[in-house]
């Protein structure tokens, strides 16, 4: 049995460089600061493959030198929309482009809308999706997409483009989004969200995920599952995902193991 970690941040867990404070400041809080570590604890779970995504150009760089350091780590190179603001001159443009044709380069994200905070002002988080979505189309890769409270925006964006494939990382929400999400070819990432929501709404839409677009996540070091909830996110978790949806989704642990793991490795093309 082997799972993929489709969305973690480990690269940050290094101590020579910080990309992000918050996500740095957590792995340190946590005692972590070798990704080793987290790929051997992972690899003891029987999750042998990691993508780790990017969220900053900074950010970015460091998640692409990690996966070309460890053989079983893979990077997706995003600008997240509470960066938007930051990320708008050329120059940061014309250095997150040389990124894409570097190896192990996997996907473009983390990318999207948030309107749940306002890091970003609307206009800006759109230009930078814009941007981000006319080089995926360019590249042919993938996007890892984050929607939080802003489908209604989203949509119309998306559609405007050709071919695009992608996950709809950390879903959250009802079947109204899960509809518009599967009836656009997309995949959708479960973490550990799924194993403490309260909402019994999205926990039906979650049974009702077919099974082949169903990709598997942790979000480390954020959102970590029950039971171990009040400790970092870590790789590993994944399979703790998986137990529980195998339980909620009444499905073989195996067979989720399987599917998920091709899902993963098809989209981002890790064959």
């Amino acid at each position: 049995m082997e799972f993929v970690d489709t969305h973690c941040h480990i690269h940050e867990a290094a101590t020579d460089e910080i990309g992000d404070q918050f996500m740095h400041d957590k792995w340190l809080n946590a005692g972590i600061s070798d990704p080793q570590e987290l790929i051997d604890a992972a690899a003891k779970a029987d999750v042998h493959t990691l993508i780790c995504v990017g969220c900053s150009l900074h950010d970015s760089q460091m998640a692409l030198a990690l996966a070309q350091k460890y053989p079983h780590c893979w990077a997706s190179m995003g600008i997240h929309p509470h960066e938007a603001k930051d990320h708008l001159e050329p120059k940061v443009h014309k250095a997150f482009k040389r990124l894409l044709s570097q190896p192990k380069v996997v996907a473009i994200g983390e990318c999207g809308l948030d309107y749940y905070y306002s890091h970003s002002p609307k206009a800006d988080q759109i230009k930078l999706l814009e941007f981000q979505l006319g080089l995926a189309e360019q590249h042919n890769l993938p996007v890892i997409f984050h929607i939080r409270e802003a489908f209604k925006d989203f949509w119309p964006i998306f559609d405007t483009y050709k071919g695009l494939r992608g996950v709809v990382h950390s879903f959250s929400s009802n079947q109204s989004d899960l509809d518009n999400i599967l009836s656009r070819g997309l995949f959708v990432g479960l973490n550990g969200i799924t194993t403490f929501t309260k909402s019994q709404e999205q926990l039906e839409a979650v049974k009702k995920i077919p099974l082949d677009r169903l990709l598997l996540e942790t979000d480390a070091p954020f959102l970590t599952p029950v039971p171990y909830r009040g400790k970092v996110g870590e790789p590993k978790y994944v399979r703790v995902v998986a137990e529980f949806l195998a339980h909620l989704r009444r499905e073989p642990l195996e067979l989720l193991a399987n599917v998920t793991t091709n899902n993963a490795l098809g989209l981002f093309n890790l064959r």
